[in-house]
């Protein structure tokens, strides 16, 4: 026999129990103690005590009372027990008169009823707080919730109940003063945000978890900021998994957190005209930016989507990610995705792509963007950004695509270094061709992207996971920051307004400092900077600056539809001009010098 089958004929048995004492307790009751002189009715109640118990069984069985689970015991349930023992009384009551059995007083009937009811409920919630009591006497890591509301009521459930959580909840944390001292599920609301740092301290909090699903981005880093003055671990609950899994999904506190602007507004619809059932490509497919843009582009219905990258890895991992979401119908499923190998340096691979599929519209994202990497490799750099990039726009005005939009970055403003200066000649080249006649050309420039392959934030992570110390290469250098979402949202928004070698410049806020950024991560994680875990200053890398520039002085700004999204007017690039320095470039690339030579020629050849 198994477990489950045991358990139920015990659940069957304990209610038998209880319905038989109810019944002889219902009768007591009924004649105030004096029962000596009633035990007719003791017999009657006797007699009629099996066929009462079957009609119970019956309905039990039949309304599915004993399939509930008991740790998972709630008004649902109590509600089904409820209604199950009042017809259960009910049908044994009239089935018996019928039957002309005995008398039992009516009142024995309606006393048993709410005694059966509560004996019930009574039990199952018992049975359910013992268990979560012996569960509780495991879990020994002190925490708060703030949010009193349904999501912090709902993890809390969630952390009482799964053993996965080490974490005895003390107390809630709520803005609102009017909840201060009430309780939920028997743990106390204790005080407001601003109450936060000094009740860490006297109940000897180790971890907070923030519930409030409808906070702003605003509201969320105003709550972990002060969170982060207490030196306490941070988590926070998922809401987008709350929707999908219909149960809280607790995840560590990211500096996308911190830094982000929360949801971005599009004009769905321009966007939509350009880009749903049309055949579009995007380069660079692969990596940070390109595949969070065949993310954000399959949400628009393309008709086909052309991933195309020269890391088979990085379009692997893409191409399984998308095939898993699209079975889970997240996807539109009618795009068609294809998934191809290739360069951009090579111009053949592209016309024959750009032949057989006919990209409407390009998303041109394949480049080398690591400075110190293309310091030491400034060859590379200049073959696959800049010679890249015109194989790229040259295939796209042969093929009639309609419209390409360059991923540029601020580094190309004013570069000192070899990745900036190829990104700068990049742009030249969108503006050197602004005038062809046939494709729509625009760049799009933004700073620092949060999370992408290489930066900052996924190296500090690894350093504080392995104790320190974390490496900063100044204590003033400063970067702009985005998150990939913001950064490829606006790049689609961008694109609605590329037309003659146009760049567009995306708000990327206030600058921020990279030491303070390590600190807020280090604190993040639950310990102290500079105590815990030691930042280190190790000096500026080849080719670095103190701070990154979004536009050149002779650059005229304008404001687009968007407020977040700029635009530069073209300058007057000519593109013979450019193209004999790119003859040029390609020249030196294959003659014998020193990289420092090289780095010297690359520099003078954007001015």
């Amino acid at each position: 026999m198994t477990i489950r089958k045991l358990r139920v004929i015990a659940l069957i048995c304990l209610d038998m129990i209880v319905i038989t004492l109810s019944y002889f307790l219902a009768y007591v009751l009924r004649f105030d103690f004096k029962i000596m002189n009633h035990l007719n009715y003791a017999y009657a109640i006797f007699k009629a005590l099996p066929i009462i118990l079957l009609i119970h069984l019956a309905l039990y069985l039949s309304l599915g009372v004993f399939r509930s689970l008991w740790k998972y015991v709630s008004i649902e349930e109590a509600l089904l027990l409820t209604i199950s023992t009042v017809v259960a009384n009910s049908l044994a009551s009239m089935l018996l008169i019928i039957a002309h059995f005995p008398l039992i007083p009516r009142g024995v009937y309606i006393i048993a009823t709410i005694l059966i009811i509560v004996g019930t409920i009574g039990s199952r919630v018992i049975y359910r707080y013992l268990r979560i009591q012996r569960k509780s006497a495991n879990k020994n890591i002190k925490s708060l919730i703030i949010g009193a509301g349904d999501g912090g009521y709902f993890l809390l459930r969630e952390i009482n109940s799964n053993p996965m959580y080490e974490n005895k909840v003390i107390g809630f944390i709520d803005d609102d003063r009017g909840k201060i001292g009430r309780f939920i599920n028997g743990v106390k609301i204790l005080g407001t945000c601003d109450d936060i740092e000094s009740i860490v301290n006297n109940y000897e909090v180790k971890t907070i978890f923030i519930a409030i699903p409808s906070a702003k981005k605003e509201e969320l880093r105003r709550i972990l900021n002060v969170c982060q003055k207490s030196n306490v671990r941070v988590r926070i609950m998922s809401i987008a998994e709350v929707k999908e899994f219909n149960k809280p999904v607790i995840r560590d506190v990211s500096i996308e957190d911190l830094l982000g602007r929360g949801e971005i507004h599009l004009e769905q619809d321009e966007i939509s005209d350009y880009i749903e059932n049309k055949v579009v490509c995007v380069t660079g497919a692969g990596g940070s930016i390109g595949s969070e843009l065949c993310r954000q582009l399959l949400k628009f219905k393309p008709k086909q989507l052309i991933c195309f990258d020269i890391n088979e890895n990085s379009l692997y991992d893409l191409q399984q990610e998308i095939e898993i979401e699209r079975r889970k119908n997240k996807y539109y499923l009618d795009t068609e995705v294809i998934f191809l190998i290739g360069s951009i340096r090579d111009l053949n691979r592209l016309n024959y792509v750009f032949n057989k599929y006919n990209p409407n519209v390009l998303f041109h994202a394949a480049a080398h963007k690591h400075v110190p990497l293309m310091e030491d490799s400034p060859r590379e750099a200049v073959k696959n950004n800049i010679f890249g990039t015109l194989n790229v726009v040259q295939a796209c005005i042969q093929n009639k695509v309609e419209k390409m939009v360059l991923i540029s970055t601020d580094k190309a403003v004013n570069p000192t270094n070899v990745m900036g200066a190829t990104k700068r000649m990049c742009e030249l080249i969108i503006q050197a061709y602004r005038n062809n006649g046939v494709t729509k050309l625009g760049a799009v420039r933004f700073g620092n992207v949060l999370g992408s392959s290489g930066s900052v934030i996924p190296l500090f992570k690894k350093q504080i996971e392995s104790g320190g110390p974390v490496t900063v290469t100044d204590p003033e250098i400063t970067r702009y920051f985005m998150t990939i979402p913001e950064a490829t949202q606006l790049v689609l928004q961008a694109g609605v307004y590329a037309n003659k070698g146009d760049i567009f410049v995306l708000d990327m806020g206030i600058p921020v400092k990279i030491s303070k950024l390590a600190e807020d991560l280090i604190r993040l994680s639950g310990l102290r900077p500079y105590e815990e875990i030691e930042v280190k200053y190790v000096g500026l890398r080849p080719g670095e600056k103190m701070y990154e520039e979004l536009s050149l002085g002779e650059e005229i700004r304008h404001k687009t539809k968007n407020d977040l999204i700029f635009i530069n007017e073209p300058m007057d690039i000519q593109l013979d001009d450019l193209l004999s320095k790119i003859n040029q470039l390609e020249t030196i690339m294959y003659k014998d010098l020193p990289l420092e030579k090289i780095r010297h020629e690359l520099l003078e050849t954007i001015k």
